[in-house]
């Protein structure tokens, strides 16, 4: 089956039509005083994240009655779907509440279970990340490809939050970071935006779910980066990973897993 019968235009179309939809709901309430909820696991949450997962789920109803959704915010219907369609409205809800733009609106179109289809959308800056499975990643329409960096004290490391990684993760992560050149936090999505644009070399998470991650896969592969967890094993669908590595190259991905073998 070729990408064009999976992941037909139509699909990716109605994509930028929910991302732009998010992003008129999301735009107002930008650097305003609002209301900061906790959910379950104490993650915040804001108006302006359930009100755009809202739009975008109406919508998908609208159009596509038989396709399923899983949310960040309200959860999942009819995953067990051909089609389903993973929505994380907020990705970097802290730095949305506190007025950084190291935030977007994330969206995967996963077919029986594969995403082939990711998007990363800032909806202050109007920057789009696109991925196809089989297709360049494109940025604003334009393709775009990972660093040639190879060596790991030549390169830039991210990750979303140092709290998400248990002791010994965090004792596995410090040991990467003091090979590297420098390490930033907090970026969240906009980190693989910018791993895919080759600005970044390494991103390395912790405890994350489907939503934070299923959108990523296209773009970075698409770009020319390898995934995988800290033993470098493929990530499979699951609704939480409890470890990821995305690099730019495979030879630096190869560099990041032995700082990062268990000791």
């Amino acid at each position: 089956m070729t990408v064009e019968q999976v992941c037909p235009p139509v699909f990716l179309a109605f994509a930028h039509e929910m991302v732009a939809a998010a992003a008129a709901v999301i735009r107002p309430y930008f650097r305003q005083r609002i209301e900061i909820a906790a959910k379950a696991d104490a993650s915040p949450v804001t108006e302006a994240d359930r009100a755009a997962e809202m739009t975008m789920r109406r919508m998908i109803e609208d159009r596509f009655p038989d396709h399923g959704i899983r949310g960040e915010e309200f959860g999942h219907s009819k995953a067990d779907a051909e089609w389903v369609w993973v929505l994380d409205p907020i990705d970097g809800t802290k730095s949305f509440a506190s007025g950084s733009l190291a935030f977007g609106t994330q969206i995967a179109l996963l077919y029986q279970g594969m995403p082939l289809l990711g998007i990363i959308d800032q909806p202050i800056t109007e920057e789009r990340w696109i991925g196809r499975r089989g297709w360049p990643t494109l940025f604003n329409g334009t393709q775009i490809h990972t660093s040639a960096t190879s060596c790991l004290n030549e390169a830039i490391v991210y990750t979303s939050a140092m709290e998400q990684f248990d002791v010994q993760g965090r004792e596995r992560f410090s040991d990467l970071a003091a090979g590297a050149r420098f390490t930033r936090l907090s970026h969240d999505c906009y980190a693989a935006g910018l791993l895919a644009l080759g600005s970044v070399d390494l991103l390395v998470e912790s405890k994350v779910f489907d939503y934070d991650i299923l959108p990523q896969i296209p773009i970075i592969e698409g770009a020319g980066g390898v995934i995988s967890d800290w033993e470098g094993r493929p990530l499979d669908d699951a609704s939480h990973y409890e470890t990821v590595l995305m690099a730019a190259n495979k030879t630096l991905h190869t560099a990041a897993l032995e700082r990062l073998r268990r000791k």
